[in-house]
């Protein structure tokens, strides 16, 4: 071996040392030994010959590992039940022997290694130090698994440098704030928040007194710790996105490595022989053979033990072929018109196992001139890629497919008992094949057949990357070449015996086992993959058995037997000359190689029999390694540098030993073919000498082109390479091969990749078969289940992101899923220099099997896209991986309020404010005095119209409970007041906390407290089914108003004082508790009248979205001015009726339930929400049956209506219900405007008359409860479309609907008369423009009076009701809402004449998420998130210390849950912009709702922090 240039001669291990070390793999790979066991066995067996033994890729990989410190980062918590995968594949045996078949997923690096060899003399001086003159004996395998020192990892390290684009460019320490964080952008009103009870754990004190369970936050505080430093440096140059985002852009680093060769020259391959009596055709050949030596054996085919069931010979392959070429031209008929004429295509569909008759169907079609088209037997609906196939075959216009008896059995049968109709296949004639379905020739009959030129032989199906089917057809011509250049490389004799593994229907299976084979009259030893499946060894007993002279395998099969060969003392592979390796062209097969030469070399096996070969569904077989006797030269291997491949140029990594890919030549050009490498992207520009780039054949061998695909076909069978000038290399065209490589010394071909496994991170190229490799160098046994492991890229935010899924073994607990993830981010970190985006893990056997049994990547992806991949541990970096993110936005030095007014008046943009009716001039300014307190009101209808009916009262079967006139209502309102004073020894100004179901006594008692002077609270009651939650609430309010007395009913009464009661609160620290239900008839001596109007009427409290309790203060003046503003707007007369469906407790809701009526005199319709639990129709019947023209709903009422009714609308119209009579429909909210809920709404009930335009929402806040309301007369509410992008930069632009990133607002109602509104400045307090997004501030006489607030902190929040402008005119008094919005002045006009303005309402400044310097509303990311896949029920977003936290409601199967996070942390980063920090995934419901439907984040974040959500999954994303 000195002579071939080897400078280094290893030590070869004895043979009962390398028998000993593969018993030791088995042992490990069946689990019979631990791998501390296995490592230590193993330790000592090689102790001899240890220095001996190096593995470059492993070795590269545990050195990499133990760089990393021991550093702990969050595990995902997730609940036990999902741990159990109910999938009952886990049990039952694998039906897969390996990983991806085409796609490389295993190469599970064997383990015995020898020095790389020192290097060649005579090469050029780039390859000199790359190439590495070797024979394959003198190594064994580049990589062992033998773990350097089991350095522990975890990804905390990896993660530290994260690049977090969240920050500025500066990055501040995000953990600082973890305690006293506070996120105030207006002063709070007091904040009374509950604390969660049952709070285990050591709490934390943060945001404001919210205590936090320690195990959440100790999680998010480990990784804010991976996330403080950033991983890459931020970038300067950036390309423009439309606008506001600019995205950065990757540029070229300077100093990344580039080509510096000569530019390459086309590789000539040797001419075909002349000499050779060639016969002249395929067919030519079967003939002879099959009429002059009709006994030589053509196939043999074995059952699943082994054993030989039949062998074909050449008579019988000849007859059998013929009989079907004349069944298939003269007998099968439709109409009377033969069925196929010649040039038709014809599916072949045929198990693995059954080669003859697959062979029989082959030539039977070449004789009868039609287009075999070979496919995989489809076994279920749902195969993998099955639907791509019918495509194929659909656009090849296939009618017929062919079958054997048994695989026709076994294929799915409609009811009819006829075969299945595929998802998307054609309809399909199934003819059987077996003999007794045939028919004889007559003797004089002869096909007709021309097998040569042009025309096409047959069309091998090819999947490409993105999994889309295609057939590349391949002529008479080229099919003779391929045989002849095969029979050339390969030295073929006649009658050799051939052993082969492969698939015969397809690439080289199909070329050497059933056209070349012919040709030469081989024998063909045909070893079906399920026999493979049970006996890895079966091909290699074979070989021996048969004496064959060449065998056809892939490297896994050479990889399993090696497991597989204990105890094989027998085992001679001495008659091998030629071991064909067909995916020699996978960078990784080399160890595979190495490992086996290793073991078999004491039996037989000679080094240079091993002949690695490439090959592509285009280009056919492109470069074979042929040995010494037939001319080769000696075989070489490269060790590259994986940065430079990275770049595309060849180097040998001189910093790093560790990132280094060895491969090795897969030999010579095919004869009679011309080669050359071409640029991957743009025009086929040749590569210089060191570059690498795709490699495009000429010859009269390849395919011919796509079928029915003339656009694709032009451009890969048809390339014109050109030199660096433009200048053509030949006047014939090449095909591109897809594969990557290079030519090195010796003219020998290097290929390090596919096309298809390509993928380009920022500006560097990464081969998806690399990445798999590192990570089954990491642990490859152990953990993942058979070596199966799909890497694929998808793109996120214009680049390409890295997947990696893996099936983890049955039996693999979490820690040790989650310390594989960790590690395998470290490894690919440190070897590729790229971070992964996504690492997810799936039960044993769940990913989607190639035909035979490799991995289905492009199925695999699909089905990561769809949310189908079901994963059981999912770990997304996006910290990591997006480092091309907008830059934070720079807040500008603040511009005063004057240059902002200025500048607006320069750019002609009106300053944004706008106001109802003016109430002066519209009303006798007598009857307002009049009715300025409510109970002289009140008592002025008891006396004036006494039996005037005000209230009705609805239960759930729509009946009626109670009603009340104006003087029922007095007399109540009197013994309520009685009570007071005489039982209760109440004073004047006195609070009284009602606590009472919807109802009239709630009114009555409210009226009772103004006639004594008490100032009334109302207060929703306690759940009783849910005490613990609900009692505290009232018991707070109840202390926070300093109530002196409590009004309620009997049972609420027994309520607060049960014993599940005191369990919850103290309730011996009740004040008095009266109950209204039996109190004495009686007088009050006279009604408290109020000095001033300015006097506290009652106090409205509330509990914001942001989970604020604040009571309002509401004079009297104000309250009469609310009902005067409301009647004005809806047109209220003592003869109208109207409908409300609202709870009575605050805001608009109170008001219209309990004191529009008293004042209007209108009659109002009460339905309590809580009665549409058991009969949804109630308040639409309702609302037909006392035809009212008004009628109020809440958002939740609505989506009660939209869900519960959506079929129902027919059987409501067949009871009557009849919704004609609406003018406006009203949805009282404090929030935007929900479009889309509104819309179904109408478009729903359009089939009950309901009027199109008749559905509005209306606005209000604290400050002031109704500021816009619909009314009834005025233009209708008008929509816009607004850049979502530019609202993040408070800018509000309008753009056409359906643009990208457009968002659709609707004005909230008109504002009521009274009202003035302003849109102001959040910090400097200025007036804005029309096209600014600023807070909204109203000033109006119905304003609340200020908060009621504990501790005094009236000063505190003084400004929210009594703010001045900084500038322009800072006389009035305005309220600020705490709401963001922007105003518009239409087109349309107003009952006055004047063009009417339009409110648009954004969202709640309190609730808005600043991130990487801009303002996101969480209802638009929400909206985003629930799009993303159709399990996703609701959705909630908080930030927690700068992290955006995104907790979803699974409203599916629990083992589903894992999917969401990858689709969710997609569609945030497409449409947003932003990173996913921590995804939380729920059972449905746990998001809380409050009474108008709104979110409760802040109660949702404080319960994720308390660790209190139970979720199905937490992902924190690195």
């Amino acid at each position: 071996m000195a002579d071939r240039g080897c400078p280094l001669q290893p030590m070869p291990l004895p043979a009962e040392v390398r028998e000993s070390l593969a018993e030791l793999e088995l042992e490990l790979s069946e689990g019979d030994i631990t791998q501390k066991g296995y490592e230590k066995k193993r330790a000592k067996l090689l102790a001899r010959y240890i220095p001996l033994i190096q593995d470059v890729h492993t070795e590269a990989v545990q050195a990499a590992l133990a760089k990393y410190k021991e550093r702990k980062m969050p595990l995902p918590s997730k609940r036990r039940s999902i741990l159990v995968h109910s999938s009952v594949e886990t049990c039952t045996p694998p039906d897969t022997s390996s990983a991806s078949e085409d796609e490389g997923s295993l190469r599970r690096p064997g383990r015995l290694t020898s020095t790389p060899l020192q290097s060649h003399s005579s090469v050029e001086p780039w390859l000199d130090r790359v190439i590495q003159g070797s024979s394959t004996s003198s190594s064994a395998s580049s990589t062992s698994s033998h773990p350097g020192g089991r350095p522990a990892a975890a990804l905390a390290g990896l993660v530290a440098h994260a690049h977090i684009a969240d920050l500025h460019s500066a990055p501040p320490d995000v953990t600082t704030g973890l305690v006293e964080y506070s996120h105030c952008e207006r002063p709070q009103p007091a904040s009374v928040r509950g604390v969660p009870r049952g709070c285990s754990g050591r709490l934390l004190d943060t945001s404001g007194g919210v205590p936090v369970n320690s195990r959440v936050s100790s999680k998010i505080q480990q990784l804010l710790n991976t996330l403080k430093r950033p991983k890459r440096p931020p970038l300067k140059e950036f390309f423009v996105d439309d606008m506001e985002e600019l995205l950065e852009v990757q540029q070229p680093d300077p100093n990344q490595p580039k080509p510096e060769g000569s530019q390459m020259v086309v590789l000539k391959g040797e001419p075909l022989s002349l000499g050779t009596p060639w016969p002249p055709s395929l067919l030519a050949a079967l003939q002879r053979w099959g009429t002059m030596q009709p006994k030589a054996p053509c196939l043999t085919a074995l059952d699943t033990t082994g054993k030989a069931v039949y062998t074909l010979t050449y008579g019988k392959l000849w007859s059998r072929s013929l009989k079907l070429a004349y069944t298939l031209l003269n007998k099968l008929t439709s109409k009377n018109e033969p069925l196929l004429k010649p040039g038709d295509r014809v599916a072949l569909v045929f198990p693995n196992s059954d080669p003859v008759m697959f062979m029989v169907a082959f030539y039977g079609c070449l004789l009868a001139e039609l287009v075999p088209v070979p496919i995989e037997v489809p076994l279920t609906k749902k195969d993998a890629g099955s639907q791509q196939i019918g495509f194929l075959l659909g656009s090849c216009g296939v009618t017929l497919a062919l079958t054997t008896d048994a695989c026709q059995k076994g294929l799915p049968k409609a009811q009819t008992g006829e075969v299945a109709t595929f998802k998307g296949w054609p309809p399909l004639n199934w003819l059987v094949i077996d003999g007794k379905h045939l028919t004889k020739p007559p003797k004089d009959w002869h096909p007709l057949a021309q097998d040569e030129g042009a025309g096409t032989a047959y069309i091998e199906y090819k999947t490409s990357k993105e999994g889309s089917t295609v057939g590349v057809t391949v002529s008479h011509a080229s099919l003779l070449a391929q045989c002849r250049a095969l029979t050339q490389a390969c030295g073929y004799l006649e009658a050799e015996t051939l052993t082969n593994v492969l698939d015969f229907k397809r690439d080289a299976g199909l070329w050497h086992g059933v056209l070349t084979s012919v040709m030469n009259k081989m024998h063909v030893i045909s070893i079906p993959y399920a026999l493979m499946k049970v006996n890895p060894l079966s091909w290699i007993q074979k070989v021996c058995l048969y004496k064959a002279q060449t065998a056809l395998v892939k490297s896994r099969d050479m990889h399993w037997s090696l497991l597989a060969q204990r105890g094989q003392r027998d085992v001679s592979l001495s008659s091998l000359r030629m071991l064909i390796v067909a995916d020699g062209a996978n960078p990784w097969s080399i160890s595979s190689c190495d490992a086996f030469l290793n073991v078999f070399q004491s039996r037989g096996l000679r080094p240079e029999v091993i002949c690695p070969c490439a090959s592509s569904p285009e280009a056919l077989t492109v470069a074979i390694r042929r040995p010494p006797d037939l001319g080769g030269p000696p075989p070489r291997k490269a060790v590259l540098s994986m940065n430079g491949l990275s770049y595309g140029v060849i180097r040998v990594d001189t910093e790093e030993k560790l990132s280094v890919l060895t491969v090795q030549d897969v030999g010579q050009v095919m004869p009679g073919a011309n080669i050359c490498v071409v640029k991957i992207d743009g025009a086929p520009y040749l590569c210089k000498t060191d570059e690498v780039g795709e490699i495009c054949v000429d010859s009269n061998a390849t395919g011919t082109a796509y079928y029915g695909l003339l656009g694709i076909t032009k451009n890969v069978f048809e390339t014109v390479p050109v030199t660096a000038g433009g200048a053509p290399i030949s006047d014939r065209p090449f095909t591109r091969t897809g594969l990557l490589g290079f030519i090195g010394p010796d003219n020998l071909v290097f290929i390090v990749g596919k096309l298809d496994g390509l993928m380009v991170v920022g500006v560097r190229r990464h081969n998806a078969d690399d990445i798999v490799a590192t990570a089954l160098a990491v642990e490859p046994m152990k953990f993942v289940y058979r070596g199966r492991i799909a890497v694929f890229s998808v793109r996120v935010l214009h680049d390409d992101r890295i997947v990696l899924v893996a099936e983890q073994r049955p039996d693999a607990s979490e820690e040790d899923s989650f310390q594989w993830m960790s590690r395998v981010l470290q490894a690919i970190d440190s070897i590729h220099q790229v971070g992964v985006y996504c690492l997810a893990l799936v039960p044993a056997n769940t990913l989607p099997k190639a035909p035979l049994g490799g991995v289905h990547v492009s199925e695999a992806k699909q089905r990561f896209l769809e949310g189908m991949l079901h994963p059981c541990n999912v770990l997304m970096c996006p910290h990591t991986c997006v480092t091309n993110l907008p830059k934070p936005r720079q807040k500008q030095p603040e511009v005063g309020p004057a240059s902002m007014i200025v500048g607006n008046l320069v750019a002609g943009k009106r300053i944004a404010q706008a106001s109802g009716r003016e109430l002066a001039h519209l009303e006798d300014s007598d009857q307002a005095r009049k009715f300025l307190f409510l109970p002289d009101v009140l008592q002025w209808r008891a006396h004036t119209t006494p039996d005037h009916p005000l209230f009705l009262l609805l239960n759930a079967k729509g009946t009626v409970t109670s009603t009340a006139t104006c003087v029922q209502l007095h007399r109540k309102a009197e013994r309520v007041a009685a009570a007071l004073t005489e039982k209760a020894r109440l004073s004047i100004g006195d609070h009284v906390a009602l606590v009472y179901p919807p109802g009239v006594d709630l009114i009555a008692a409210f009226y009772g407290c103004l006639y004594c002077g008490c100032v009334p609270v109302t207060v929703r009651p306690p759940h009783p089914q849910n005490l613990a939650t609900t009692l505290p609430t009232v018991k707070m309010i109840v202390e926070v108003s300093k109530s002196a007395c409590v009004l309620t009913t009997q049972a609420i009464m027994r309520l607060l004082k049960s014993k599940e009661a005191a369990a919850t609160v103290d309730i011996r620290t009740w004040p008095t508790v009266l109950d209204t239900d039996d109190i004495p008839k009686k007088k009050v001596a006279n009604v408290f009248r109020p000095p001033s109007p300015d006097v506290l009427a009652y106090l409205d409290f509330s509990v914001s979205t942001t989970g604020i309790l604040a009571g309002v203060k509401m004079s009297h003046a104000a309250t009469s001015a609310l009902c005067r503003s409301i009647k004005l707007q809806c047109e209220l007369y003592p003869s109208r009726q109207i409908a409300i469906c609202l709870d009575p407790y605050c805001g608009l809701g109170f008001a219209l339930w309990c004191l529009c009526s008293v004042y209007s005199g209108h009659q109002s319709v009460l339905v309590p929400p809580l009665e549409l639990e058991s009969n949804v129709s109630l308040w639409l019947s309702a609302v037909s049956q006392y035809k009212a023209r008004v009628t109020f709903c809440s958002y939740s009422v609505m989506e009660m209506c939209t869900k519960g009714l959506g079929a129902q609308t027919g059987v409501l119209r067949m009871k009557g219900v009849n919704l004609s009579c609406v003018r406006t429909c009203m949805v009282v909210a404090e929030e935007r405007p929900r479009i889309a809920l509104t819309q179904s709404f109408s478009k729903l009930f359009k089939d009950l008359g309901l009027p199109a335009r008749a559905v509005s929402t209306t606005f209000g806040c604290r400050v002031n409860v109704a500021i816009c309301l619909q009314g009834t007369a005025g233009p209708d509410p008008t929509t816009v479309y607004v850049d979502m992008r530019a609202l993040r930069h408070d800018r509000v632009r309008l753009v056409e609907r359906g643009s990208p990133h457009s968002l659709p607002l609707t004005e909230s109602g008109k504002i009521l008369p009274g009202v003035k509104v302003i849109i102001a400045h959040t910090e400097t307090k200025g007036p804005l423009g029309d096209s600014h997004l600023g807070e909204i501030w109203v000033s109006s006489p119905h304003n609340a009076t200020g908060y009621y607030t504990v501790h005094g902190e009236e000063a505190l929040h003084a400004d929210h009701f009594s703010a001045r402008l900084s500038f322009g005119d800072t006389q009035t008094i305005w309220a600020r809402t705490g709401y963001l919005g922007f105003l518009r002045r239409t087109e349309l006009t107003d009952a006055s004449g004047e063009r009417h303005d339009a409110l648009y309402v954004v969202g709640s400044l309190d609730e808005t998420l600043e991130l990487r310097g801009m303002r996101y509303h969480p209802i638009d990311i929400e909206t985003s998130v629930i799009r993303a896949h159709r399990s996703i029920a609701e959705c909630a977003v908080f930030t927690w210390t700068n992290l955006l936290v995104v907790v979803v409601e699974l409203d599916g199967l629990e083992q589903d849950a894992l999917d969401l996070v990858a689709l969710v942390t997609n569609v945030v980063l497409e449409e947003h912009h932003l990173v996913v920090g921590v995804v939380v995934i729920v059972d449905p419901g746990v998001i809380p709702i409050n009474s108008r439907g709104e979110k409760q984040r802040m109660h949702l974040r404080d319960g994720f922090l308390a660790d209190q959500l139970d979720p199905i999954y937490v992902a924190y994303n690195m």
